[in-house]
């Protein structure tokens, strides 16, 4: 991944500005451009409170909300990244998540914190964030106050064996590349996936097999870098990586927020939802379809009832 464009939306909370902090990590161990993004909807009566401190009040007009706000985007970009990574700030006016979108079609990469301006309790996704999660169709990043991506030296990649898993392994593997990161390859066998332990038991043994070939496959220039496994366990898959990732404290976690059925598209309840909701760590996602909420609600409810 030399050279990224990375876009990092922010909105003017503290809890954004981590995500500032991540992208400059990013960019100065590959040698890429961040360019801090904002999109605001001036019309309403929010306006003086959304962005309280900044000086703007709901009667300014347009070209003068967009002057204070570029000046912000590029005072606290400028705290976090270096003048040679850091691009021009851009603005958008519109729907946030919408915005960010459609954006980001012109990056390679997106970084978002988790949570936004409200906060909320690390199992609560900001709204914002899980819709651009659903529909974006370039790789994120998503961070949180304790996030920690370090030299990236450290990595853990998790698979279900299924296509749409494998779409995140390029990345670690282009990743690992650079920086020499060990990988921790997995697939979680969970008891509450079985009626009895003899079928986990086997089928944990004919997975230890099939996650040494993908590793020999898909990470075969770095093999050596690799350590593939499988993890058996009575808690289910996102516990057991949520827990894994907390003990190992990973600099960045992989996950496809499509897994083997193709219709989770990171709605509640989907490994990947609860990954990035639970885990401190950083996680890196890709969607390979980005389709909208609604039709993966329809084909989820389609699928439900076969």
């Amino acid at each position: 991944m030399l050279h990224p464009k990375i876009l990092v939306p922010v909105d003017f909370s503290e809890l954004s500005e981590f995500a500032l902090q991540a992208a400059s990590t990013f960019a100065r161990l590959f040698e890429g451009r961040v360019t801090p993004f904002h999109a605001y909807i001036p019309v309403t009566d929010l306006d003086g409170f959304y962005y309280v401190g900044s000086g703007i009040t709901p009667h300014e007009k347009y070209s003068e909300i967009e002057k204070v706000l570029h000046e912000r985007l590029q005072e606290i970009a400028e705290k976090y990244i270096q003048p040679e990574y850091l691009s021009a700030p851009l603005l958008d006016v519109g729907n946030p998540a919408r915005a960010i979108i459609h954006t980001s079609n012109k990056f390679d990469l997106v970084v978002m914190s988790t949570h936004g301006r409200t906060g909320f309790s690390r199992f609560v996704m900001g709204s914002v964030t899980e819709k651009v999660l659903r529909m974006c169709k370039k790789p994120m990043i998503t961070v949180t106050g304790e996030s920690n991506l370090g030299d990236l030296s450290s990595l853990l990649v998790t698979t279900d064996f299924s296509e749409n898993s494998f779409q995140v392994f390029p990345y670690a593997a282009s990743i690992a590349k650079e920086t020499g990161a060990r990988i921790d390859l997995i697939n979680v066998v969970s008891s509450e996936q079985f009626f009895d332990s003899g079928a986990m038991e086997a089928t944990a043994a004919r997975r230890e097999k099939e996650i040494g070939e993908l590793a020999d496959h898909h990470f075969k220039d770095i093999r050596k870098q690799v350590d593939a496994r499988i993890v058996t366990g009575d808690r289910t898959p996102y516990a057991e990586i949520e827990l894994l990732a907390r003990e190992k404290g990973y600099h960045l976690v992989f996950i496809s927020s499509v897994g083997r059925t193709g219709l989770d598209y990171l709605m509640m309840g989907s490994t990947a939802s609860q990954v990035v909701r639970r885990v401190k760590n950083a996680v890196f996602t890709i969607n390979p379809h980005g389709i909208s909420p609604e039709k993966a609600r329809k084909l989820h409810y389609q699928h439900r009832d076969i």
